[in-house]
């Protein structure tokens, strides 16, 4: 099969409009090997029948070397420093232990639980634009997107607010290095800074015990079995990471596909009932993530017509097939009343975003709470100067600069 090496995922000019490269993909071959930057191959699901498929299907998994290697082989294949966080997240485990770890923490993310939060996210949401409301301009994503979820997981976990600084530098970094080897390799430093940082704000937790998630997180480590302290770190960092990190997203992305569509923005502003089918509306549009974490073949599987071969990495172009017109009628028109509407940007299957419920409602106050207080909202520069963030995995802007 022929290689596409002109698709480069990571670049930010792919990013600003990956569509209509997926379109042709999607209707040429749906499940097509390309080249990643470091040279390893992956086979791209870009329809949303195979995407749907594939997130289920438990013959591709997430732990490569527990499924792909020997214990002997495994114990010669130490995680190397740079990787050491992310090596035990739930995302990189399959059942049982994604089962284990994923019922400790399904219990603070519930839809009951997670609308206790309402008032309080307004509170945040409110007090920025306080600050901002009497300048006329502000960049979106510096001093609205990315402050509101950090503090909200922030005070969820017991984390002091006045790190976030740093949660930003750490995250921006690693986020935009998931799923490119080299780029993680340069990010050894800010892994290993974040991890050190991690591991004393546990330690303080565990001398002065509170009612937050992660003192919750630290007493069932000490329940024995359940959780181990590089489970729990990794927990932490990855309630850190995506606790903010497709929320930033979806308001950026979600407020720019707004000032895209001003007759959309104005409905929503008439309608502001309607924010709920318009975060849904906005994720399945141009979602936070423009690939699922990758995936491999644990064993040989005909899948789709093709034969992928066990060890086979598989990569699930998310965005790709929240534009599939075979699920979605008009699926490149942006209609905030769109009411059939089973997009993937959370995933599927037993991976689902476990904060899915939450990103829903800090999109659903954000959003609406800057239409009903700035309801002049404009681009201040024009689209194509928007810069998008490199990296394969996330898709989101660096700023997005309005007036009002």
């Amino acid at each position: 099969m022929s290689q596409l090496t002109e698709l480069h995922l990571a670049q930010p000019a792919f990013k600003a409009n990956p569509f209509p490269a997926f379109a042709r993909l999607r209707s040429s071959d749906p499940i097509h090997q390309i080249n990643l930057s470091d040279g390893q191959s992956t086979w791209l699901i870009t329809s949303y029948k195979d995407a749907d498929a594939v997130l289920r299907d438990e013959r591709f998994v997430k732990d490569r070397l527990k499924h792909m290697l020997s214990a002997e082989e495994r114990a010669a294949h130490p995680p190397i420093p740079v990787t050491d966080l992310m090596s035990q997240i739930m995302l990189n485990f399959d059942p049982p232990d994604h089962t284990r770890l994923r019922s400790l923490i399904n219990l603070s993310f519930t839809p009951r639980l997670v609308e206790q939060w309402r008032g309080r996210i307004q509170e945040i949401t409110d007090e920025l634009i306080d600050e901002v409301e009497g300048k006329g301009s502000m960049d979106v994503i510096d001093q609205f997107a990315f402050p509101l979820p950090i503090r909200v997981i922030s005070e969820m976990l017991g984390v002091p607010a006045e790190d976030s600084a740093k949660f930003r530098a750490w995250s921006n970094v690693i986020a935009e290095a998931i799923g490119d080897p080299l780029a993680l390799q340069q990010a050894s430093e800010q892994f290993q800074a974040f991890r050190a940082y991690l591991l004393a704000l546990i330690e303080s937790k565990r001398q002065v015990p509170e009612a937050s998630l992660l003192s919750r997180l630290i007493q069932a480590e000490a329940e024995g079995d359940r959780l181990s302290e590089g489970e729990l770190v990794s927990m932490v960092f990855l309630l850190i990471i995506a606790g903010h990190e497709t929320t930033v997203n979806l308001i950026g992305n979600g407020l720019l596909a707004l000032l895209e569509h001003p007759d959309q923005m104005e409905l929503l502003k008439q309608q502001p009932t309607l924010i709920k089918t318009a975060i849904e509306e906005f994720l399945r549009y141009r979602g936070s993530l423009m690939l699922a974490t990758p995936r491999w073949a644990r064993e040989d599987v005909a899948f789709g017509g093709t034969l992928i071969r066990r060890g086979d990495q598989v990569m699930v172009a998310l965005v790709a097939a929240n534009r599939d017109g075979q699920e979605f009628a008009e699926p490149d028109t942006l209609d905030i009343t769109r009411q059939e509407n089973r997009h993937l940007a959370f995933g599927k299957g037993i991976h689902y975003c476990v904060g899915a419920p939450l990103a829903r409602l800090e999109g659903q106050i954000a959003i609406g709470t800057l239409l009903r207080r700035l309801p002049k909202l404009q681009l201040q520069v024009d689209q194509k100067a928007l810069i998008w963030r490199p990296g394969s995995m996330i898709l989101g802007l660096h700023h997005l600069p309005v007036v009002f």
